[in-house]
Order: C-alpha cells, then sequence, then structure tokens
C-alpha cells in the first residue's frame, strides 16, 4: 500500500520535507508508521508525544489502520496562546485520557479533564442518538479566542477542545477539554469556563433524535418565535 505524508511546523523542519510517499504493509497503523519514521529521524522522538494526525482531513488516534492511498497529515499542536495547547474537530470517537494525556508536562500539579458524554434522554423522551454539525473554520477559529482567553484569565499551561461532529451514540463522548495547571483551583475554573463558553459560541449545533422523531437543541424555543412571527 503508498501512502501520503504530510509534515506541519516542527516536524517539516526536523524531517527536511513537507511531504512523503511511502510503501507500507497490509494492516498497517498510523503508530506503526510513525515508528518507521522514528527510526529514520531519531530526533522526532522529542514531539512524538504532542503530535495529533489526522487521516483524509479527520482527526485519528494512533490505532487507526492505514489503506492504499490514505493522506496522513502530521500535526504538532496548534497554538493559542501556549504551544502545547490545542484545538480539533472531528468524526472520530473521543479518548480522553489520550488528549490529556499531550498536555501533562513536569511543571503541571493538576490536569482537570470536562467529558461530555451522550445522554439517553431528554425531557422524559428516550433518544437515539446525537448528529453535531459546526461551521468548521469559524469554529476553530473561535476556540482558539477562547482558549487564548482562558489563559489570560486563569493560571494555566495549557488547554484542549476537541469536539465530535457527525452522529454521536448514546454513552459516546461528543466533547472533551482538558486543562493543565500548576494548580488545581484554576484548572477547574479554567475549564468549566471553557466549557461553558464554548456552549454559548461557538458555532456547533446539536440535532438529538427519538422514537418519533428529531429535534434541534432549542428548537422549541426557536419554533415558538417563528410562530410568534407569522401572527
Amino acid at each position: 500500500m503508498r501512502v501520503k505524508v504530510l509534515f506541519f511546523g516542527l516536524t517539516h523542519d526536523l524531517t527536511g520535507r513537507r511531504e512523503d510517499e511511502v510503501e507500507v504493509p497490509e494492516g498497517e497503523t498510523v503508530a506503526g508508521l510513525w515508528r518507521a519514521y522514528e527510526g529514520r529521524f531519531p530526533t522526532l522522538e522529542r514531539v512524538s508525544a504532542s503530535l495529533q494526525f489526522a487521516l483524509n482531513e479527520e482527526l485519528v488516534t494512533p490505532e487507526h489502520a492505514l489503506r492504499d492511498g490514505d493522506e496522513l497529515a502530521v500535526m504538532p499542536p496548534v497554538s493559542g496562546g501556549s504551544e502545547d495547547s490545542f484545538y480539533a474537530l472531528t468524526h472520530e470517537p473521543l479518548h480522553a485520557e489520550e488528549i490529556s494525556r499531550l498536555l501533562k508536562r513536569p511543571t503541571d500539579g493538576a490536569v482537570v479533564v470536562f467529558e461530555g458524554i451522550v445522554r439517553n434522554s431528554l425531557a422524559g423522551r428516550r433518544s437515539l442518538y446525537l448528529e453535531y454539525e459546526a461551521y468548521e473554520p469559524l469554529a476553530l477559529r473561535r476556540m482558539r479566542e477562547i482558549g487564548a482567553e482562558v489563559q489570560k484569565r486563569f493560571s494555566i499551561e495549557s488547554i484542549a477542545m476537541v469536539h465530535r461532529l457527525g452522529r454521536v451514540e448514546i454513552g459516546e463522548t461528543s466533547v472533551v477539554i482538558a486543562v493543565a495547571a500548576p494548580h488545581r483551583g484554576p484548572a477547574f475554573e479554567a475549564c468549566r469556563y471553557a466549557i461553558d463558553r464554548l456552549k454559548q459560541t461557538v458555532p456547533i449545533w446539536k440535532k438529538e433524535y427519538f422514537e418519533d422523531g428529531a429535534v434541534w437543541a432549542e428548537s422549541e424555543d426557536q419554533s415558538r418565535i417563528v410562530a410568534e412571527a407569522h401572527r
């Protein structure tokens, strides 16, 4: 199988190339391919713990299997005030432990994680699943703005904000916010503030599906406003 690999930021400097095309065996994973690159370019090991991988423009975990013709982007954290902070939208399942691990540094005394879970009911109605959609360029920009705002308001080192898009099943994680800081107080405060601001200002919409239909979040209020406008 042949896979195209794109290098961004520091990984571009450490490999001396912006892209590469490599032959990989059937069943190879992102992690296996990356270990091969660490063998070719040993200095990559210094940044491996903080990298993210996007396969065909979707964020994936290192255990994700590769296929012939895939395009893998290797991405250092996106800066949002701190070089260790990052923000992402993805259709892949979220793993809070992996996200929080990317933030941990020797100077941190606390990592606080908020994990939003899809529940099985709303106002007494049994939910089947949720669907999320976003205006992605603006959503990512707004997430970075919130991250910068949080770092100015609270004594923290770094923050991660990652949100699922598309269909999310009951019990799955829809959003993860992780905050690393020297002390637990600012970490708790910053994490609470960040999720509140995300819900208020980031252009991500949620549709909840039931056995007898579906409704967008806040749609009952919106329907009332529409009805009143047409009286």
